[in-house]
């Protein structure tokens, strides 16, 4: 038609060229449908336009059919709608009204308060007097409660502020309360008396079994929280010892005082743990005293042989203290006294934290078997309280060690190590595969690349060095993990 529509025939002609193009166009489609339905599939077409059109007014009868059925839902919600906006309405402008009369005329809506209340309370008294007249409020129990308590709350309905009442309990011998406590001795009670099944008792013997079982349940209750409370007052006082220290680090006063007597305390089971004054100079395993000393501190001790013959123990003590103090303030000074606080008090709440939750679960976890001493004739709770002091004092030592290990390991990373570090984990979790080439791979085979050398900007980390990105945790532990 655009061909047609560009040469310069008449209009006229140019639309029949068109419409014979069209038709002719319209008329090798149907047969090539024509085709493909009847040659290449085996179907009429015919057939297939037939089932076509039953598909289709099926549709159209299915569609019908849902708008017909969704118009009375429709109709309903719409209803609903109107009725909720009409009863709002209504109560809209009741109060609006209620509002402008109060405000209009607030005397005369209080003298309409004081009419409506002195019409219920007339009201109230017609009716108390009918209760009193018919001997006050009657309360029926079905069985007693263990707690006494509970059962002269009951009681205590009827009878309010010198009214009249009366309270009536009817019980079997088969409630939990009387077939624990003593409800065996009543039963051959009744037997001996020749009572039948069904008859009802009523005597003071069985309101003092009923008030003895209530005793007795009351008794074991108080035993068994007593009992509790004795196990929760041991983490109390552990839980208010974590909380003030973390109170103090908070607070943020005498930190660096803090840290130093703890390398103090670390220096001192140190050299307990390598050494003593009966033992000789030549006893002593340095080399493991220098492993532990850098494995807490990070500091060498790299001395001769003649300052090893004049250290012993309080020297020995002495020499670490004065030592790893020149160490701490030269941190100091890198870092910066604000910084060098910061971590401190990041340090400290972050170890405390972490070894409290633990020492929270081991606790959980002794409670769970302590009852089982009670078989080897020991005393649960004091044992309880024994390891659990031992515990705590496991827990705290372990703040200390870890407080100073990473006090004297943190370092403070640089955007350059950062990014050198990120680079180097991101390399090493691409997956790899080794072997030859791509040029002979077989269609559909994994492509095969040839890994490239990485080589390093800086100087190489070791497994067991400080992590550089300032984490405190040695390099295996954190990003060459």
């Amino acid at each position: 038609m655009r061909e047609a529509g560009q040469g310069g025939e008449q209009p006229k002609a140019r639309l029949q060229r068109a419409q014979a193009v069209f038709d002719r166009s319209r008329l090798e489609y149907e047969r090539a449908i024509g085709a493909v339905l009847g040659e290449d599939h085996g179907l009429d077409p015919a057939q297939t336009g037939s089932a076509f059109a039953a598909a289709e007014q099926a549709f159209r009868d299915a569609e019908e059919g849902y708008s017909e059925q969704r118009k009375p839902y429709e109709q309903a919600v719409e209803e609903a709608r109107a009725t909720y906006e009409r009863d709002r309405r209504k109560y809209t402008e009741a109060i609006e009204e209620v509002r402008e009369q109060m405000e209009s005329a607030p005397d005369e809506i209080g003298d309409r308060y004081e009419e409506i209340l002195e019409g219920f309370e007339k009201q109230f008294a017609d009716e108390r007097a009918k209760v009193l007249e018919a001997g006050g409020l009657m309360i029926i129990g079905t069985e007693r409660h263990e707690s006494r308590r509970i059962d002269n709350q009951l009681r205590g309905r009827a009878g309010r502020q010198g009214d009249p009442g009366a309270s009536r309990f009817y019980l079997s011998l088969e409630d939990d309360l009387l077939r624990i406590f003593g409800a065996d001795r009543i039963q051959g009670l009744m037997e001996r008396l020749g009572m039948e099944e069904g008859e009802p008792i009523e005597h003071r013997m069985i309101t003092k079994a009923v008030a003895s079982a209530q005793g007795k349940v009351e008794a074991r209750d108080f035993d068994v929280r007593k009992h509790l409370l004795e196990y929760d007052d041991v983490m109390n006082k552990q839980r208010e010892i974590i909380y003030g220290q973390r109170r103090e680090v908070l607070g943020g006063d005498a930190l660096r005082e803090q840290a130093l007597q703890m390398t103090d305390g670390a220096i001192d089971a140190l050299v307990d743990a390598y050494g003593s004054p009966e033992t000789p100079t030549e006893a002593v395993d340095w080399a493991a005293v220098d492993d532990a000393l850098f494995r807490q501190f990070n500091v060498r001790l790299d001395l001769t042989d003649e300052q090893r013959q004049e250290l012993r123990d309080d020297a020995l003590a002495e020499f670490l203290s004065e030592r790893l103090r020149a160490v701490y303030d030269q941190r100091e000074r890198e870092f910066g006294e604000p910084v060098m606080r910061q971590i401190e008090k990041f340090v400290m709440l972050q170890t405390i934290d972490q070894l409290w939750k633990d020492h929270l679960l081991s606790m959980d976890h002794l409670k769970e078997g302590i009852g089982l001493r009670g078989y080897a004739q020991q005393d649960p709770l004091q044992e309880y309280k024994k390891e659990g002091f031992e515990m705590f004092e496991a827990m705290v030592a372990r703040v200390h060690e870890e407080t100073v290990q990473k006090l004297f390991t943190v370092q403070l990373s640089r955007d350059e190590d950062l990014a050198r570090l990120e680079a180097a984990r991101r390399q090493d979790s691409q997956m790899v595969m080794s072997g030859g080439g791509t040029a002979g791979a077989a269609p559909g085979q994994p492509q095969r690349t040839r890994q490239s050398t990485q080589r390093r900007d800086g100087d190489k980390v070791g497994r067991n060095d400080p992590c550089p990105c300032g984490s405190g945790k040695k390099y295996k532990k954190c990003h060459g993990a």
